[in-house]
């Protein structure tokens, strides 16, 4: 494996100004040897480490240790074929997706939620969405009241079919009770060291002293937990091995108490809160879960949730791990992302710069290139980081034949063109679609372009304005040259879109991705557009009418 990850890491290096990325090494790698995608995990433990090791080489070096290799055969590329089958089918399928609702839904939170349905939709089996909703105390991950709402929108955008909605701080009386027999059964306890002093015991793997105490003690302290108890003074815990290999499975918190939750749906009702892995694993059997997919951040949710299932002789439903999923240079922290609309870096969860599904639904995204693009990178325990060019691409792909197009023409500069002929310009509002009809504009010496376009004009070349006609660049104004394209062809410097000076324009204004406004006219026959509307400004890019206020059209860019 390690001399297949380093052939590879040496070539993308040579290729990348002496940088191998971790994806496209992975790719090659798996396309040579497909039976390393049998282990992910592994496999980017060793890519990680070979690329660590090549990168640290100079250019110089790494083309000598590729010379060495000879010739590299470029691996066949096998077609990919979907999703595999799950594993354990034995009847109906059950699948939940488990969102905090502490803010809307990004791109990272829905490869899950769309792998998930994929599987319910092949299967024919239940799409559940859990809210996972007990952390009222932390900061940054408080429920939010509005989020549950925001969160079943965007998945019902996505093409979602959502079979069963539940709240887990709905459910706290059914994992008080299951506690309860845990008591019973001596399986759980309720501690009260202090924090650091559990600490230090776990380290040493140590028991704590209230562990062996009979299940009547238990209880009471169970009791008292549930009542009056200080915040901090009490953890409840389920005994595991206290010696396990890995620290975080040893004798784990189940409840802790957070005396002033101020819950978004509770308030503060309750006052002793389940940890995830034990809500979850409660629900996951009450609610017939046959299979988990989850990140590789909550392995050990598994390791900790199997005691308990044990202790109920439940069978745990089948996991299947995925890596980390991000877009490059694109903040992903839904807590980072409320502390800047809090100090005002953003204005809100929909801010063009950022990766929230409501801000791409904004922008003119289509929910299947989301889809598409999380089905391209399929199901793996591999950390992915993607560039937002690949759901553009995907995207693309889906608007372009459906978006008409028009003319804006940003910071508008006129230009007289002597001696132009006044025409009737037909253009089409879709280069591939006679049947969508067409834009007309009446022409005469006066037009104007782009502020950019105006910029760069140099005295005495040749330009064209699209599909209208050719014109010489004389300093302050221009002189008209031809009308056909052929002309222009011979030795002209660019072709321009453009808007007839007089006619009845409307002004727009377009956000773009960095929160910047371009400002400028489009034409007339935009005004007729809904709002919700993906078309292309030509030359510019896709974009979608946000609103209409009064005569100003505001659009919100989507891509190129």
């Amino acid at each position: 494996m390690k001399d297949i990850i380093r052939k590879y890491a040496l070539l993308n290096a040579v290729q990348h100004d002496g940088t191998a990325s971790q994806g496209a090494v992975m790719g090659k790698a798996i396309a040579e040897k497909p039976e390393l995608k049998g282990d992910m995990g592994a496999l980017a433990k060793e890519i990680a480490s070979v690329l660590k090791e090549v990168n640290a080489l100079s250019p110089e070096d790494q083309k000598k240790e590729m010379e060495k290799l000879g010739p590299i055969e470029k691996p066949e590329k096998k077609q990919r074929e979907g999703l595999p089958d799950l594993p354990n089918v034995k009847g109906k399928v059950v699948m939940r997706f488990a969102p905090n609702p502490n803010g809307p839904l990004h791109i990272g939170h829905v490869r899950q939620a769309i792998l998930n349905d994929e599987y319910v939709k092949r299967y024919g089996g239940e799409f559940i969405l859990r809210f996972d909703d007990t952390d009222p105390k932390t900061e940054g991950k408080q429920p939010m009241k509005e989020a549950y709402d925001w969160m079943e929108r965007d998945l019902e955008w996505l093409g979602i079919v959502i079979g069963k909605v539940s709240a887990a701080s709905s459910r706290l009386e059914i994992y008080y009770a299951h506690f309860g027999k845990l008591l019973e059964m001596g399986k759980a306890y309720v501690c009260t060291c202090d924090a650091e002093r559990w600490r230090k015991m776990k380290e040493r793997k140590e028991a704590c002293p209230h562990r062996e105490e009979q299940p009547a003690a238990q209880e009471e302290r169970w009791r008292k937990m549930l009542g009056d108890c200080e915040e901090g003074k009490a953890v409840a815990r389920i005994k595991t091995d206290i010696c396990h290999p890995d620290p975080a499975a040893r004798d784990w918190a189940a409840f802790r108490i957070i005396a002033r939750p101020n819950h978004a749906k509770t308030g503060n009702t309750y006052r002793v809160w389940p940890l995830l892995d034990f809500a979850s694993a409660i629900d996951d059997h009450e609610f017939g879960t046959t299979h988990i997919i989850r990140g590789v951040d909550l392995n050990i949710s598994e390791v900790r949730q199997r005691f308990l299932y044990g202790y109920f002789s439940w069978e745990y439903p089948s996991a299947i791990t995925t890596g980390k999923f991000s877009v490059k240079d694109t903040l992903m922290s839904k807590s980072k992302i409320f502390a800047g609309i809090s100090t005002g870096d953003f204005t809100g969860w929909d801010d063009p710069r950022l990766a929230t599904i409501m801000a791409l639904r904004r922008r003119g995204f289509n929910a299947r290139a989301i889809r598409n693009l999380i089905l391209e990178v399929g199901i793996n325990a591999a950390n992915i980081e993607i560039d937002m060019v690949a759901l553009e691409a995907h995207n693309r792909k889906l608007i372009d034949s459906k978006a008409s197009r028009y003319f804006f023409v940003e910071d508008p500069h006129k230009v007289a063109v002597k001696g132009a002929p006044s025409q009737t310009v037909e253009l089409k509002l879709h280069p591939d679609d006679a049947g969508r009809g067409k834009r007309a504009h009446k022409t005469g010496e006066e037009f104007f372009i782009s502020g950019k376009d105006h910029d760069m004009l140099k005295k005495g070349k040749l330009y064209r304005l699209m599909d209208c006609l050719n014109f010489v660049w004389e300093g302050k104004d221009a002189s008209f040259h031809s009308l056909a394209h052929d002309e222009y062809r011979k030795g002209g410097e660019k072709i321009m879109h453009w808007l007839p000076v007089g006619e009845h324009l409307a002004d727009a204004e377009v956000m773009m991705p960095d929160r910047s406004a371009a400002k400028g006219v489009a034409e007339q026959m935009a005004g007729g557009l809904n709002v919700g509307d993906v078309i292309q400004f030509e030359r510019f890019g896709f974009c979608r009418l946000d609103a209409k206020e009064g005569k100003l059209l505001k659009f919100w860019y989507t891509h190129k």
